[in-house]
Order: C-alpha cells, then sequence, then structure tokens
C-alpha cells in the first residue's frame, strides 16, 4: 500500500518535470475574474462569454480527448469541461498547460482556468477551458476524509478542506465578531486597542502567563488576563464609551468552554449604571446572535434557549439559599466545604468562601436553560465592583446564564480609590498566602481613580459566547487550538535534512 512519502515522492517528480518543461509551477499572479459560485449564479449572463476561475482541484477525469476538472474555490465548486481541439498547447513561458501535461496535475493543486460558460452534453453548467495555468503545485494528497480528532485540530487547514463546515464556522465565527462591532459603533463607542503586556495584571481571577522585555532592562511583564484596567483608564482619561476586542490568555487548563489563549471584547460607558448596562446588553445579545446565525431559537445541547423574549433576573443570595440553605453572609468555610462535599463537589486547601460559594453556585448553573440575568453578587466575590446602596453586602453586577454557562460580566464600577486601594490590599493578602488567582495590588490605578473616574458601567464577553451558541467545545471553536509540541515519524523521515 502506498504511504505519503511515496505520493509525495511521485508529485515531486512531476514538479520536476514541470521545471523541465520550463513552467513555473509557483507563479506569483492570477487572472482570476469570477469566482465559481459566480459563474453558476449569473450564468444566463455570462453563458458564451469568457471568465477565469482559478481554484483547487477536487477531482479529474480523463478520456482522451475529453476531460473534466472539478474546480473548487471558497465560494463552491464548478466543473471544468476541456476538448482537445479547444484547449491551448503548452506556453511554457506563461505557464499554460495543454491536454498532453494533463498527466502532471494531481488533486490539491491550485489552477487557473480561461474558457467561456457553456453547458455539457448532461445539461450540468461549466467551463469550457480555453487555458489551462497551474498555480501551485501540491507536493501532498488530501485525504477523502479526516476523522481523527487530534489529526483534525493539529492540521486545522486540512481540516478545512476535508470538511467544508469547519470552515463554515469560522465565517460565523468572523460575523459574531464584526456584529459585536457594528453594534457597539453603531452606539457611539470607540474601539481602541489597550496592551497586552502589562507590568502589573488584573480585572479578573486568573494565573497570567509570564514573559520578559529585554528593551528595558530585562522587565518582568504578564500577559493580559481582562482587557479592564486600561479601559477604565481611558474612561478616567474623558473618554465616554471605548472598548477593546482581542486576545487575553489565562494560564489555566483546557476544558470545553476555557482556553488559556482566546478573543474577548470589553466595553466601558461613562454615567450609565448597571441596569442599563442589562438593558443594553439584553438588545446588543438579540442583535448579535441573529445577525451571527440568523434566528433567535436555539436547541443548545440539553437546553432549549429562545433568545428573543425578556429575560429571568435572579438573586444571588436567594438561589443559593434555595438550593443549600446556606445564608452567603453568615456563613463559614467548613459549613459550606460540609456542602460541597455534600454534592460530590472538589475541597481544595485553597479554597476560601469566596470561591467555595462559586463552586456551589457553579453546580445550580450547569442545570440553567436561560437567557436569566443573575444579580446582587455578593461583594466578596467581586471586589471590581460597585457596592449596591440597597444592599451594602452585594456588588451591582450582571451575569447572563445561558445553557448553563455565564455567558458575560458586567458591573456598575468602582470608583471610590480608597475603597479600591483596601480591596486591592485584601486581594494582596490572598495572593501572598498562596491563591495564584486573586488579583494583583496595581497602585498606579489607584492614583488614576483619585485623579477622578466618573460613574461608569463596564461590560465584557469573550468566544465562549460563540461556541456555546456554535454548539462546539473550545477547542473546535478556534481555528489553531494551542496543542503540545509533537513531531510524527512520517514527518521525521520526509525531513532527514531537518533536525526534528
Amino acid at each position: 500500500m502506498a504511504t505519503l512519502q511515496d505520493y509525495r515522492n511521485e508529485r515531486l517528480r512531476k514538479l520536476e518535470t514541470l521545471r523541465q518543461l520550463g513552467v513555473e509551477p509557483y507563479p506569483a499572479k492570477s487572472e482570476r475574474t469570477h469566482t465559481c459560485a459566480e459563474v453558476l449564479s449569473k450564468y444566463d449572463e455570462l453563458a458564451g462569454k469568457e471568465v477565469v476561475v482559478a481554484g483547487r482541484v477536487a477531482s479529474i477525469r480523463s478520456f482522451g480527448k475529453l476531460a473534466f476538472i472539478k474546480l473548487r474555490d471558497q465560494s463552491g465548486d464548478v466543473q471544468l469541461y476541456l476538448q482537445r481541439d479547444d484547449v491551448a498547447e503548452l506556453d511554457a513561458a506563461r505557464g499554460v498547460l495543454g491536454m498532453k501535461q494533463l498527466k502532471l496535475l494531481d488533486t490539491g493543486d491550485f489552477i487557473e482556468a480561461k474558457g467561456v460558460m457553456t453547458t455539457t452534453q448532461t445539461g450540468e453548467k461549466s467551463v469550457g477551458v480555453r487555458e489551462l495555468r497551474l498555480l501551485t503545485k501540491s507536493l501532498r494528497p488530501m485525504p477523502e476524509k479526516l476523522e481523527n480528532k487530534e489529526e483534525r485540530l493539529r492540521r486545522r487547514y486540512v481540516d478545512m478542506n476535508v470538511n467544508p463546515e469547519v470552515r463554515e464556522r469560522f465565517i460565523r465565527r468572523s460575523k459574531f465578531w464584526q456584529a459585536t462591532r457594528d453594534y457597539l459603533n453603531s452606539h457611539g463607542f470607540i474601539e481602541i486597542n489597550v496592551p497586552v503586556l502589562e507590568h502589573t495584571t488584573g480585572g479578573a481571577d486568573a494565573n497570567p502567563f509570564v514573559t520578559h522585555m529585554d528593551a528595558l532592562g530585562d522587565q518582568q511583564f504578564y500577559l493580559r488576563i481582562s482587557h479592564e484596567l486600561p479601559l477604565k483608564r481611558l474612561i478616567g482619561a474623558g473618554f465616554e464609551k471605548v472598548y477593546d476586542l482581542g486576545p487575553r490568555f489565562r494560564n489555566e487548563n483546557y476544558s470545553d468552554e476555557h482556553l488559556p489563549e482566546h478573543i474577548a471584547m470589553e466595553w466601558y460607558a461613562a454615567y450609565w449604571d448597571w441596569k442599563q448596562g442589562m438593558r443594553f446588553m439584553e438588545s446588543m445579545y438579540k442583535d448579535v446572535l441573529q445577525k451571527t446565525f440568523d434566528t433567535l431559537q436555539f436547541q443548545l445541547g440539553k437546553f432549549n434557549v429562545d433568545m428573543s423574549g425578556e429575560w429571568e433576573v435572579w438573586d444571588y443570595a436567594e438561589v443559593i439559599r434555595k438550593h443549600y440553605g446556606i445564608d452567603v453572609y453568615n456563613t463559614t468555610i467548613e459549613e459550606v466545604a460540609a456542602k460541597l462535599k455534600e454534592y460530590n463537589l472538589e475541597v481544595e486547601k485553597t479554597d476560601s468562601i469566596p470561591r467555595s460559594i462559586d463552586k456551589l453556585w457553579k453546580n445550580i448553573r450547569k442545570d440553567v436553560a436561560g437567557p436569566v440575568w443573575l444579580v446582587n453578587t455578593p461583594k466578596f466575590i467581586s471586589p471590581l465592583s460597585k457596592t449596591n446602596p440597597e444592599n451594602p453586602e452585594t456588588v451591582e453586577r450582571f451575569q447572563p446564564v445561558i445553557a448553563g454557562s455565564e455567558l458575560g460580566n458586567g458591573f456598575s464600577e468602582l470608583n471610590d480609590p480608597i475603597d479600591q486601594l483596601n480591596r486591592f490590599l485584601e486581594q494582596q493578602q490572598m495572593r501572598d498566602a498562596g491563591d495564584e488567582e486573586a488579583m494583583m495590588l496595581d497602585i498606579d490605578y489607584v492614583e488614576m481613580l483619585e485623579y477622578g473616574m466618573p460613574p461608569a458601567c463596564g461590560w465584557g464577553y469573550s468566544e465562549r459566547v460563540f461556541w456555546i451558541f456554535e454548539g462546539v467545545t473550545a477547542r473546535e471553536g478556534v481555528p489553531f487550538p494551542q496543542l503540545k509540541s509533537e513531531i510524527d515519524e512520517t514527518t521525521r523521515a520526509i525531513y532527514p535534512q531537518v533536525n526534528l
């Protein structure tokens, strides 16, 4: 049975033959005038007219004087119809191949075809080829199927060719973020990119990645875990509606809903509070999802979710009391740990009351279809959020719960510098005690608050929203997930000249 290396060697021989003929197998330019979809959709307009299409060879059938090539580009497939008497002979200087050189083509090659739109005897709309050019000679055959998950994730460029629905997923992912930008821009927000490298990172409970900058004396930097604090500095600088959309990094384990690197968006609006933010986001979710998926009704695993109606609102403490009989404002670590054990939830040595109660909430959340707004979060769980004057033990925070997941986070932002410093100090004590996910003390941010930041509402969500509504895991939801570096034996054999 032929191996990958056997197929590659055969294609290398064809490559050498092409070069000996004087054909450049990798020209820099194509003269394409139409996509495959366009020549079919506009057939009545283009029939009998000359077009130039280009794409990857999906299949070749040759019958002596006749040949049929299925050509594929991003838009779809079209048939190329070749008759020996109509196809130009070899013109190596222009990279044109004749019928005699068809044997040097393989599936996977990129070609360009110039010809007129016609209909074959079987009724198929086709390009009647007059000139055929080679654009790229492929050295590896594209597999017909690719089902091994590890192989699919490692060679996503193959996966998207073999499984075009995967490529369509990332078109929807692009639509999701474009709809997010469009909605914010249409409501007066300004996109401002903030740094990825930070001396002090914050805005979330997460363990950061660490790096160094040679230009600043090998000083230590962190990859941001959120966009929050720089964007709020912009609110202090006089901007009133700002957002950033881009990658953030959290040095944590993989799960179906988490990746160490992922795309996220955060916005901040001066003179808004959390209730205005809730109304804004309820409308924004509907707009973005409709534009991305063309529907607001979803079957997400075991959940039937309708995003078109008004959302329910749940009180954090009431939900915990209802399910576990615990008063979150008057409890002990022993009482909470006992509930964790009772519900077969993991108890760790570093668990504090906030982290333990959060685990209890997540045990409830996993069965919530939603959409639900979770509000009145205890202050000890949200150190960067503003105290609720109606209940000083809570903060003005709103979280959407949909299909068992939290799909965003919003706050009335804390702008009291003394209160913020005290909460930072509490977090730093937790960090010094061994909690690597506790927030760092950011004294520059405190100083900014002392100059004054107006009341503001802030919101953030990540591409987890897209993954959930797309119905895929985190790794399936990004084009190129990080994987452990591995070099297989076939690759080592193919490239003996490289020290792998």
